[in-house]
């Protein structure tokens, strides 16, 4: 555990820089948003008001009051996230491959640490998801000072007050981000998890086998796919709805589980008989 720990500590100080200056554009971009946002409703408001003399109560008639959703929906908002998500997805990859080619090839002094091998992919795969959780905490704690901003800017007549419930629920495309329950919680980010290992094991076993590695690789994803739905086709194809809605759930953890611990065994196994140093 103490050798773990070390190892997600090193990894962390790695990515602390990149995950550092995404924070850093998500809270300029967003907090941007809702400043240039708020002032083009309000600059509309005064034409409208002031220069063509539309009575105030007519133009909340016509334009309506603006609220929070007018940010949320905006790619002021959605593009620091996104690039959040690209940059997590592309540090999958890098995460591993940069120990290859960077300087000193430091994928060997990592493997002959006094350590078992897969330790290094626990303390890779940990870091993926600390990067993840702290992107999504960043987020929700930002979220009340962009609201905070929002009053700021607009008179109470010409603005909705959301809760941050509301707001969060409001993102239907980010409930995968943002559970609203602790069991979708384990659910998305227990997906996660898997998803990420699969990953893992398919970049290893690039690694072991080279060229060949890839087409094994790909074959390995396809098949934890096809064992992760299976109970799903089998409902569809086979047994026409046997299945009630809860039993399919169980199955499908089940399914997930198998495919994680099979995914974390053959990754064992590749570092520590296929990797040489």
């Amino acid at each position: 555990m103490k050798n773990y720990l070390k190892l997600v500590n090193f990894e962390f100080n790695r990515i602390a820089k990149i995950f550092a200056v995404l924070l850093g554009i998500t809270l300029v971009v967003q907090i941007t948003g809702v400043i240039v946002l708020s002032k083009n409703y309000l600059n509309m408001a005064n034409e409208k008001i002031y220069e063509e003399f539309m009575p105030k109560a007519e133009f909340l008639v016509d334009y309506g009051q603006m609220s929070f959703l007018a940010v949320t929906r905006s790619m002021w908002f959605f593009g620091p996230i996104a690039l959040c998500i690209a940059g997590v997805g592309f540090y999958i990859f890098l995460i591993w491959y940069r120990d290859w080619f960077g300087k000193n090839t430091f994928i060997y002094r990592l493997l002959m640490l006094p350590t078992t091998r897969l330790n290094v992919f626990y303390a890779k795969i940990t870091n993926i998801l600390l990067a993840t959780f702290g992107f999504v905490a960043f987020q929700l704690i930002l979220i009340p000072l962009e609201t905070m901003v929002f009053r700021w800017m607009l008179p109470k007549e010409f603005r909705v007050d959301m809760s941050i419930k509301e707001i969060v629920s409001s993102m239907p495309e980010l409930h995968l981000l943002f559970p609203t329950t602790f069991l979708e919680m384990i659910v998305f980010y227990g997906a996660g998890v898997m998803v990420v290992s699969i990953l893992f094991t398919a970049i290893l076993f690039e690694r072991s086998y080279k060229w060949k590695g890839i087409f094994v690789g790909i074959l390995f994803s396809l098949v934890a796919v096809a064992v992760l739905i299976s109970p799903l086709l089998l409902q569809e194809f086979v047994l026409n709805d046997f299945f009630y809605p809860l039993e399919l759930f169980v199955f499908e953890i089940i399914m997930g589980v198998i495919v994680l611990t099979g995914s974390i065994w053959m990754s064992g196994f590749l570092l520590k008989n296929k990797i040489t140093v």
